[in-house]
């Protein structure tokens, strides 16, 4: 497989949704048909678009950006799809992304439970919080929260390349710059401070949990 590094950012966040399904689809076969039968799976472009919503031509325009990944007339493997994709998505083990969390609250906590539970190409190695009472608890097996004031110490010794940022929009405004200064190059932002638009060579995906609420309500309003 080969990456042309042509994917625009449309295809690249479209590339989860592949994933998804595919997965899906795996897994149900599988069930059906039991591991050891020899026949593999198949999926044309035009059954995979009416799955998602989408269109073949689409389909296939989005798998060409990384080489393409089926034959003319045959289609797609699924189980083979599924792991080139993922390789796109998640690296090798080891290419998993050392990430660190700032604030451990209670949202901080769920984000590392799902950072810990999903293979999805991230390895949290350390987790910082202001507050007195979490600093020194085990945040999951591994990982212990330690104060703030031990962040540039972490990063100079263990190089990690992602935060996960858990804070309020002040305190995300305060520490970024410190942040990328320490080689942060990306960032899952929770605050509510846009960190693209500061930093536009720092790659960020920012998560507006309030703004997909308020879509849903308009949607539901104005249908």
């Amino acid at each position: 497989m080969s990456i042309h590094g042509k994917a625009s950012l449309p295809v690249i966040k479209r590339l989860p949704k592949y994933y998804r399904y595919l997965s899906n689809l795996s897994k149900d076969w599988h069930n059906e048909n039991g591991h050891n039968k020899k026949d593999e799976q198949n999926i044309s472009s035009s059954e995979l678009a009416r799955l998602m919503g989408t269109t073949a031509s689409q389909v296939r325009q989005d798998f060409n950006c990384f080489g393409g990944f089926g034959q003319q007339g045959v289609g797609y493997k699924v189980d083979v799809l599924l792991a080139e994709i993922g390789t796109l998505l998640f690296g090798t083990e080891g290419e998993r992304l050392p990430t660190i969390l700032i604030g451990a609250g209670r949202l901080g906590n769920a984000v590392s439970s799902f950072i810990a539970r999903d293979t999805n190409g991230y390895r949290l190695i350390g987790a910082f919080d202001v507050n007195p009472a979490l600093v020194g608890k085990e945040l999951m097996q591994g990982v212990t929260i330690c104060p703030l004031g031990e962040l540039e110490a972490f990063c100079q010794q263990h190089k990690p390349a992602v935060a996960v940022l858990c804070i309020p929009r002040q305190a995300a405004q305060e520490l970024s710059d410190e942040l990328v200064r320490l080689g942060i190059r990306g960032f899952w932002n929770f605050s509510h401070y846009d960190l693209s638009v500061v930093y536009p060579g720092v790659t960020v995906e920012n998560v507006h949990l309030g703004d997909s609420l308020m879509s849903l309500g308009y949607r539901l309003r104005n249908e």
